[in-house]
């Protein structure tokens, strides 16, 4: 019988990379500098110039810290409304919780899944501070019109990259748009670190200088807090896996849109599966390559049965979940975030994938629509 074809695994691609990982785990262990040392400075060095060269990057413990500490870093507390988008996943909604302000959800567009400056506008109010789009499955926002609008609405932008590394729109990476933005290494990430990471990124040095206090214990001068800080610092291991990753990120990325590419032509109107659709203007990395069926439930099933694992992204709204009744929303409330989490379903799809592998996803989605 044929093995599983995973969802996601981690497999040596490009050749060699996994063996470069291994020996920089080594000679940084053998520095014995573990904390906000060289390799953490290098690696915001180097992933600042990959973003284009003009923003600063402090690394983070992980991608949830990062958007709570741009969230703190803006001055975004009680009383403050910020608007994400009503689709993907909660950590947005409880980094804004956390920050002790209001999340205030808006409908994404209903092709690319991306919030939208139509659908922001809707939900804006005299308390609204912020806008947090999210670049979701990868692909870029079209920030152009939501920057328009936090310029005419005095409101601060603070973009969610957590899935987008290497995403661009307009020529612009992903993550340099928003006054202060976050990212995560997250071991799956198309820049994934071994562990938990995370980066805030921004061009503003006051806001910059607020986030290097801020992550450890708010300190300028050691034992000297100024503000009352955390303790969210980057690991030093993380960031030297991450340089080597950095340096392969590019051919990642590309690996993952050819594969993407095989499932668009290959699926290409079979039943009455939703492609992937990329906004003009926007590029899309492939974190997730996600279709939509109203027979997800049916199709999920029978991929099981013939050995191909999936996964959902994502299955219940965050309006509908238990523990944010509090936010007093209800069923109906947000249609088209609803009917995303019905009928999203998440294809194998990562560096490594082999073309036989593909072919059974493909062959296996065709015979389920050829039997219904």
């Amino acid at each position: 019988m044929n093995q599983p074809v995973p969802f996601f695994q981690f497999r040596d691609f490009p050749a060699g990379m996994q063996q470069q990982v291994e020996q920089t785990l080594v000679e940084t262990a053998r520095k014995a500098h573990y904390i906000l040392g060289p390799e953490v400075q290098q690696f915001e060095q180097e992933f600042g110039q990959f973003l284009g060269g003009a923003e600063t990057v402090m690394g983070v413990g992980n991608g949830y810290d990062a958007l709570v500490i741009c969230l703190k870093a803006l001055g975004i507390g009680p009383g403050d409304e910020v608007i994400v988008p009503s689709n993907g996943y909660r950590a947005t909604v409880n980094a804004v919780l956390q920050a002790g302000a209001t999340p205030v959800l808006a409908e994404p567009d209903a092709l690319t899944y991306n919030m939208t400056a139509e659908g922001a506008r809707k939900v804006i109010t005299s308390s609204t501070k912020a806008l947090l789009p999210v670049h979701l499955y990868g692909q870029a926002c079209e920030m152009e019109p939501l920057l328009d609008l936090a310029k005419a609405q005095q409101l601060f932008v603070i973009e969610d990259a957590a899935q987008a590394h290497g995403a661009a729109y307009k020529g612009k990476q992903a993550g340099t748009f928003g006054h202060c933005n976050a990212f995560s290494f997250y071991p799956t990430k198309n820049l994934g670190a071994l562990g938990d990471g995370g980066a805030v990124v921004t061009a503003d040095e006051e806001l910059a200088a607020f986030v290097r206090m801020y992550r450890n214990y708010g300190e300028r001068h050691k034992y000297q807090s100024e503000v009352v800080g955390v303790n969210s610092r980057l690991d030093e291991l993380q960031a030297a896996v991450l340089r080597v990753k950095l340096w392969w990120l590019e051919q990642l990325n590309a690996e993952r849109q050819r594969l993407a590419g095989v499932y668009l032509q290959k699926l290409q109107g079979t039943g009455d599966l939703l492609l992937p659709v990329t906004a003009k203007d926007c590029s899309h990395c492939y974190h997730i390559f996600c279709i939509r069926t109203s027979y997800r439930d049916q199709l999920q099933q029978w991929l099981t049965e013939q050995g191909v694992q999936t996964a959902i992204h994502y299955p219940v709204p965050v309006h509908l979940q238990a523990a944010y009744r509090f936010l007093n929303f209800r069923q109906g409330d947000f249609p088209v975030a609803e009917e995303l989490a019905a009928t999203s379903l998440s294809l194998p799809l990562f560096p490594g994938l082999r073309e036989e592998e593909q072919a059974r996803v493909v062959q296996a989605v065709k015979q389920f629509f050829e039997s219904i």
